[in-house]
C-alpha cells in the first residue's frame, strides 16, 4: 500500500511541475489549488522540494524558466550586439576598399594630371585617428586642419567610453577575428580561456607606452605612428599583404598559362583580373624592409593565439589614450551580484578583460563596450546604462603608478636626446631623399606617422620605408629609392594622401615649376665618371640624357672622339649635370644601364626643403636653388 501511494505522489509531482511550466507561457496563467503537506489522515504527502522529478522534466523546466527570465531589454541587447558586429564588418570592408583605392589610375600626360585628384577620401580613417591628432599637436604645437575629425571620436568617447575599440577600429576587429579561431592550446580552452580574460598586469603596459610617446613628442619627435593601430594596419596591409597577394596571383597566372591542365585558362584569367582590377592596377610592386614590416605585423596577430586581443589590451597606445578619456564617460556597466550565479559566461566572451564578473571592480578604462557580457547573461546581473550606479566598485582610472609614469616620460625625453646625439644626425645622409613637398627634416619627423599612404599611392614604386637611413628615430618613414622607381614630374599624389602635412600638397605648377614659381627640388644628380660608360669605357650611351624630363634638360652632353683599346676612334657623348635645372627626380638613375650601382646617382643635396643642405652658394644676383 505504501509503495502504491509513493508512486502516485511521484506521478502527481511530475504532472504538477509540467503544468506550472506551461502556465508560465499561457495567458491567463492557470492557478492550481495549493497542496498541503497532509492531504488526508492516512496519506502523508512530502513538500514539493523533496519530490524527485525525472531528469527530462527537470531539464525542460530549467530551460523554460531561464528563457522566461530574459526580459525585453535583454533581448534588445542581443540585437545591439548584432548591430555592433555588422558595424565592425562594414567599417572593415570600407577600410579595405579605401586602401585598395589608394593608387594611381590615370596617365602621365600633363593634361590628364593638371586637375587630377584621387576619387576617394583614402585618408579619412587617419583623419579620424585621435592618437595621430593628439601626438601631432604635441610635437608641432599646431593642429593640422585635416585631423579635426578626430574630435568627433574624442567627444563620443566622453559619452560612451572606448566604443571605438569595440565598434570601429579595424585593427581591433582583425585581432578579435584572430582570437576567435579555435586553438589546440590548453591555455585557450575551458577554464583557462576564462582565466585568460581576467584582468592581467600586462594591460598596464600600453599606458606606459603612451606616456613614452608623449615624452618624445614634447621634444619634437613623433614616433607614436609606429604603434598607432590605424597607421600600423595601413602600412602592414598596403606594403606587405597586398604586394604578397599580388605576386602570388601573378605567379598563378603565369603558371596556369605556361602549363596545360584542366581549367588553366579560367584560373589564369581570374587571377589576372583580380591582380589588375582589385589589388594592383599596373604591376607587381615590392617595398624595402618588407621583412621587418611583415614580422612586426605577424607577431601582433600571433599573440592573439595566447591572449585574446593582446595588442588591444596590452600594447595599443590609441586604446590607452581613449582609456584615459573614458574615465569621464557617462555610459557604463551596472553589476548585480545578488543575481549572479557565477557561470563565467561574461568572462568567456569579454573582449577587454575589464572585470565583468561579480566580486571584482569594473575597470572602465579597459572596457571596449562590446556588450557581450550583458548579451550572454541570462539572469540580468549585468546591464549597461547612462550614469550607472553599480552595487560594486567602479575603477575609472587605469591601474598605473605615478613613479612609472614619470619614468616612462623621462625615457621618452631621453630617447630623443640619444637619437639626436648620434653622429649620423649631424650630417645629411646621401640616401635620405624625402618625397616632393616634404617639410624640413625636424618638422617632418614631428609630423610623419609612418602610415605608408604615400608609399602605397606612388605610381612608380619609388617611395619606400626606411630602415636606418634616417636613424632609429626615422624607422619606416618614407624615402625615395631611385633604382626601384623615379619621381614622376607631373605627379602630386603623395602630398594628397598625407594626413598630417608632413608632405605638403603641391600644385602642378609648384611641382614642375614655371617662370614665376621655382620647381620643387628633392635632390641633385651626380655622374660617377668611374662607372659611366662614355667616361670610363669609351662606350656610347645617352640614356640618362634621353630620360631627363626637365625642359630644358638638366643633363647635357659633350661630343668627343676617343680611342678605345683596339685603337679605334669612337665618338661618345659624355654627360654633365646642370644643378640649376636638376630637380632630383631620379629618372636618370632609374634608367641607367649599369645594372648594379648606377653611374649617375641622386643625393638630397640641393633640396628645396633645406637651407643647409646646399651645393650652390648664394651670389649677388641670388639663385632659385639657394
Amino acid at each position: 500500500m505504501h509503495i502504491v501511494c509513493l508512486c502516485a505522489m511521484v506521478r502527481w509531482g511530475d504532472h504538477w511541475m509540467m503544468s506550472r511550466v506551461r502556465a508560465l507561457f499561457m495567458p491567463p496563467p492557470i492557478k492550481l489549488p495549493r497542496m498541503h503537506s497532509a492531504a488526508s489522515s492516512w496519506i502523508s504527502i512530502p513538500p514539493m522540494s523533496a519530490i524527485s522529478l525525472s531528469p527530462n522534466v527537470r531539464g525542460w523546466a530549467r530551460r523554460t524558466i531561464n528563457q522566461r527570465r530574459l526580459s525585453e531589454a535583454e533581448m534588445t541587447i542581443q540585437h545591439v550586439r548584432n548591430i555592433r558586429r555588422a558595424v565592425q564588418a562594414v567599417v572593415l570592408i570600407l577600410f579595405l576598399v579605401l586602401l585598395l583605392k589608394t593608387e594611381f589610375a590615370g596617365t602621365f600626360s600633363a593634361d590628364a594630371l593638371r586637375d587630377y585628384r584621387l576619387a576617394y577620401p583614402v585618408k579619412i580613417f587617419l583623419q579620424f585617428d585621435p592618437l595621430a591628432s593628439f601626438m601631432t599637436a604635441v610635437s608641432t604645437l599646431t593642429i593640422f586642419s585635416g585631423l579635426l575629425f578626430s574630435l568627433i571620436i574624442i567627444v563620443l568617447t566622453i559619452f560612451f567610453g572606448r566604443f571605438f575599440c569595440g565598434w570601429v577600429c579595424p585593427m581591433g576587429t582583425i585581432n578579435q577575428l584572430c582570437s576567435t579561431f579555435k586553438s589546440e592550446r590548453r591555455s585557450r580552452r575551458g577554464m583557462n580561456l576564462v582565466k585568460s580574460n581576467q584582468y592581467h598586469w600586462y594591460q598596464k603596459i600600453k599606458y606606459y607606452i603612451l606616456i613614452f610617446f608623449i615624452g618624445s613628442a614634447v621634444l619634437g619627435l613623433m614616433i607614436a605612428g609606429i604603434f598607432d593601430p590605424i597607421s600600423l594596419l595601413i602600412r602592414s596591409l598596403g606594403l606587405v599583404v597586398l604586394p604578397i597577394l599580388s605576386g602570388l596571383l601573378d605567379f598563378v597566372a603565369d603558371f596556369s598559362f605556361d602549363n596545360n591542365f584542366p581549367g588553366n585558362a579560367i584560373l589564369g584569367f581570374v587571377s589576372g583580373w583580380i591582380q589588375e582590377n582589385v589589388l594592383v592596377t599596373h604591376s607587381v610592386v615590392s617595398y624595402n624592409t618588407i621583412f621587418s614590416l611583415g614580422l612586426f605585423f605577424l607577431l601582433i596577430l600571433a599573440a592573439n593565439r595566447w591572449f585574446t586581443r593582446f595588442w588591444c589590451r596590452g600594447l595599443c597606445p590609441l586604446g590607452a589614450f581613449l582609456g584615459l578619456i573614458s574615465r569621464w564617460s557617462i555610459f557604463g556597466m551596472e553589476k548585480y551580484e545578488s543575481e549572479c550565479d557565477h557561470c563565467n559566461k561574461c568572462l568567456k566572451y569579454c573582449q577587454g578583460a575589464d572585470g565583468p564578473e561579480a566580486g571584482v571592480p569594473w575597470r572602465k578604462s579597459e572596457c571596449h563596450v562590446c556588450l557581450n557580457c550583458q548579451a550572454v547573461c541570462d539572469r540580468g546581473a549585468i546591464k549597461f546604462k547612462f550614469f550607472p550606479k553599480s552595487e560594486e566598485r567602479i575603477e575609472p582610472k587605469p591601474n598605473i603608478t605615478r613613479r612609472k609614469v614619470l619614468a616612462s616620460a623621462a625615457l621618452g625625453v631621453g630617447a630623443v636626446a640619444l637619437f639626436k646625439a648620434q653622429p649620423a644626425s649631424a650630417k645629411p645622409n646621401d640616401k635620405l631623399i624625402r618625397p616632393p613637398g616634404s617639410t624640413q627634416e625636424d618638422l617632418f619627423m614631428a609630423r610623419c606617422i609612418r602610415c605608408g599612404e604615400c608609399m602605397k599611392v606612388c605610381p612608380t614604386n619609388a617611395i619606400h620605408p626606411t630602415l636606418l637611413e634616417a636613424g632609429w628615430e626615422g624607422l619606416w618613414s618614407p624615402i625615395l629609392i631611385m633604382r626601384i622607381g623615379y619621381c614622376e614630374p607631373s605627379c602630386t599624389l603623395c602630398g594628397q594622401v598625407c594626413p598630417t602635412g608632413a608632405i605638403r600638397e603641391l600644385t602642378l605648377e609648384e611641382k614642375v615649376g614655371s617662370r614665376e614659381v621655382p620647381a620643387n627640388v628633392i635632390g641633385t644628380a651626380f655622374v660617377d665618371r668611374g662607372r659611366c660608360l662614355p667616361w670610363a669605357m669609351a662606350t656610347p650611351c645617352v640614356v640618362c640624357e634621353e630620360w631627363c624630363p626637365t625642359s630644358p634638360k638638366a643633363i647635357y652632353t659633350e661630343k668627343i672622339t676617343v680611342r678605345n683599346r683596339k685603337g679605334e676612334m669612337v665618338e661618345v657623348q659624355r654627360p654633365y649635370v646642370d644643378p640649376e635645372l636638376c630637380t632630383g627626380c631620379g629618372a636618370c638613375e632609374y634608367a641607367c644601364p649599369v645594372a648594379d650601382k648606377a653611374a649617375i646617382r641622386v643625393t638630397p643635396v640641393g633640396e628645396s626643403r633645406s637651407r643647409e643642405n646646399r651645393i650652390i652658394l648664394e651670389n649677388a644676383r641670388g639663385s632659385s636653388r639657394t
